[in-house]
């Protein structure tokens, strides 16, 4: 049970949320969107997060969009992680996403959610990193449209307000061939060491990971290794790892150097799978 009051509001339209959202501030409130609310919920419990109003976004059309046009697929915050695997719009982000938590974790996290979370490892990015997708935000200015390379940097840069709608993907992202790989301490439970998600644009792969350091990231300073054709498998990992410029995780899920040991092996298979 969370151990103080708070106020809830359930709006309609992304204009009302952020409307409210800047009544709430003004008033004091501390308001916070709220669309699975499982950090909101459990940090409560623990009273390391508080909010004095919780604004829901569940009940908004384009926050629970997930639909194509001609060009692109719409990918609203408010979508539930197991929608995105029933549904499968985008295979990667659906293999990505479905070793997150448990299934019944994973009917209440939201893409938004786990995308804009404080736990680090917020693996539902990978594949919206990889794919330049573009994210689409709402504020008390209106609605912007930002590539996400620019916006994600260690986390989803927002202003004061500032509400997460959809996820934008441009369809031929979807069709390429892609890897996602989780690796963990332990078999099929626990949090996880390294999430890499890979993905084959023409003749170059992306990479992007989560569980290296304390904040997912598209792996740009190691892809060019990777794709280093004049080399061996063997020769472009080595040369990868020593191209990271990231500080290395060092907690009780595992050392820097077994993290390290085990993304060295996760990109062995990663170009085994992709055909390096």
């Amino acid at each position: 049970m969370i151990p103080y009051d708070f106020e809830y509001y359930n709006p309609s339209s992304v204009e009302e949320a952020v409307q409210l959202f800047q009544t709430l501030h003004h008033d004091g409130k501390e308001p916070m969107y709220f669309s699975g609310g499982t950090e909101i919920i459990t940090f409560g419990r623990l009273n390391m997060v508080r909010a004095g109003a919780v604004i829901d976004i569940k009940n908004i059309p384009e926050c629970r969009a997930l639909e194509f046009n001609q060009e692109s697929l719409f990918i609203g915050a408010a979508n539930a992680l197991t929608t995105i695997e029933e549904r499968n719009p985008f295979p990667l982000l659906s293999q990505t996403v479905s070793e997150i938590a448990d299934r019944t974790a994973r009917n209440k996290i939201t893409v938004g959610g786990n995308i804009c979370g404080t736990i680090f490892y917020r693996e539902a990015v990978l594949p919206f990193l990889l794919t330049d997708s573009l994210v689409l935000v709402a504020g008390h200015r209106g609605l912007r449209s930002v590539p996400i390379n620019e916006i994600f940097q260690e986390q989803l840069l927002l202003e004061s307000g500032e509400l997460l709608v959809q996820m934008v993907t441009n369809r031929a992202y979807l069709e390429q061939p892609f890897v996602s790989i989780k690796r963990r301490r332990q078999w099929d439970t626990g949090y996880p060491l390294i999430t890499v998600a890979a993905l084959k644009v023409g003749q170059e792969i992306r990479v992007a990971i989560s569980g290296l350091t304390d904040f997912p990231f598209r792996a740009k300073q190691i892809e060019g290794a990777l794709n280093r054709r004049d080399l061996s498998d063997e020769q472009r990992i080595e040369l990868a790892l020593h191209s990271l410029d990231v500080l290395i995780l060092n907690d009780t899920e595992g050392s820097s150097q077994y993290r390290l040991f085990v993304l060295k092996n996760t990109l062995h298979d990663v170009l085994h799978e992709l055909g390096g």
